[in-house]
Order: C-alpha cells, then structure tokens, then sequence
C-alpha cells in the first residue's frame, strides 16, 4: 500500500539515536527525499561539523543550523533528519511544529553511548569523560524532546526496518501528516 506524506517529517533526539539511519530508510519506504540538516550545513560551509565547532564555536553552529532548518522547511515534503541540540531551540521548535510534525526518536542512554563511544565525530563528546558528557546532555535534553509531537521509542533489538515500522505506525496515528492511499 502506498503512502502519501502532508507534511516534514522532523528526526529529533540525540546523537546515536538513529536518526540518519531511520529516517533514510524511512524517507525510502515512503517515496520522498531524506534531507539531513547537519549534512546541508557541511555542504554550505565547505567544513565539517568538527570544523565549525572548532573554528566558529557552538554558538555560530547553532545559528547556521537554525538558518538550515529553516530552508529545508520551506522545500518539499521529505523526511528531515537534525543534529542532537538543534531541537533545543525554541525557534526550531516552533518552526518544525508550523512547517511539519517531529518524531523523538527515543533511546535510552546505554543503547546511545554503545552507538557514540567509538566514533570521534561527535564534537560535544570531545572531553575528558565523554560517558559523563553524554548523561549531561542526555539529562538536559530528554525534557525538550519530550515536546515532539510524536515519540518513537528505540530500542536495541530493532533493526533499522523495525524502527521505520514504528515511526510509520506512530506517524499513521496523525492522518494530516501521514496516510495510506
């Protein structure tokens, strides 16, 4: 059965969560492109996201991030995957709940740091103790996340696909944002 999506779809939650995964296998199974709002920022500064951090501060990124979001918003329907503390801005949030719907994408911490603690992609985790930095982002976060208009719960034994058949299940519960045709 084909699906029809009225409106962005917005991946929010934190970093190891899935949402780059999730959300390209999701914008497949719906037949709408997948837009990542780290992956466009890399692509307008000519840096990566480590880069940014480093060279302008978080405070700049998160500027840049919001001016993405913003664009990608305003482009077709697809599926939106954003970094970890983009959700964390008031704006955002009020211009993913005007322009499309998010989905929190919710994992528990030890199924995130199992995901995180090898990669060193992760400017935030870039400290003396990067599991303790991650339960302090966790713990500040989780309590905005919970706004989302929709949440996913995560779990360690779902496959990628299993997570798409949540989202789509949690998303079909909204038949202005999602619908069997």
């Amino acid at each position: 059965m084909a699906l029809t999506l009225h409106k962005t779809v917005v991946l929010v939650g934190m970093m190891g969560a899935g949402k780059t995964a999730v959300g390209t296998a999701l914008a497949r199974r719906i037949g709408v492109p997948f837009l990542d709002s780290d992956e466009e920022i890399v692509k307008a500064s000519n840096m990566s996201i480590a880069e940014i951090f480093e060279r302008d501060g978080e405070p700049f990124f998160r500027r840049k991030e919001a001016q993405v979001i913003t664009r990608l918003l305003e482009t077709e329907r697809c599926i939106l995957s954003t970094g970890g503390g983009a959700f964390m801005a008031e704006s955002n949030r009020l211009a993913i709940k005007e322009k499309g719907v998010s989905v929190w994408l919710n994992a528990d911490l030890d199924l995130l740091w199992n995901r995180v603690k090898h990669k060193d992609t992760r400017p935030l985790l870039r400290t003396p103790d990067p599991r303790a930095t991650l339960t302090e982002l966790y713990e500040a976060r989780v309590p905005i996340y919970a706004q989302a208009g929709l949440q996913v719960k995560a779990l360690a034994a779902y496959s990628i696909e299993e997570m798409v058949d949540e989202v789509v299940r949690a998303l079909k519960t909204r038949p202005d944002i999602l619908e069997d045709i």
